[in-house]
């Protein structure tokens, strides 16, 4: 019962982080003292999705599932959980690229208007 509680807790988590990966740089233009955590966060969901890599936090979330008594999930949190919901069917690899290339986009257009 732990390990399942631990790994639902996990996948909030992880689910949280992409947000903030993604809408991160909103909070910023309110807070900006938050861009010392959504910088990095954002570069590091960029870099994910460049590379093709899957988050720690899937592993972790795998191995917890896995000490439950349940299968772990093949793929990364994204493709598991949200693919259906934001992907479209048959996601390619240059598709993940232009993901990654979304959010620097967007995240760099908030900082720029930010420093004017």
């Amino acid at each position: 019962m732990q390990y399942r509680i631990a790994a639902t807790a996990v996948a909030i988590v992880h689910g949280a982080f992409i947000l903030f990966v993604i809408l991160g740089g909103l909070a910023v233009m309110r807070w900006p003292r938050l861009a010392w955590l959504h910088v990095p966060a954002a570069i590091w969901g960029a870099l994910i999705e460049f590379a093709g890599w899957y988050c720690p936090l899937t592993s972790i979330e795998n191995y917890l599932l896995r000490r439950a008594g349940r299968a772990g999930y093949s793929g990364g949190f994204v493709e598991h959980y949200l693919f259906k919901v934001i992907y479209p069917h048959g996601l390619t690899r240059p598709m993940e690229v232009a993901i990654g290339a979304l959010v620097v986009i967007v995240n760099v257009a908030v900082y720029v208007r930010m420093m004017r």
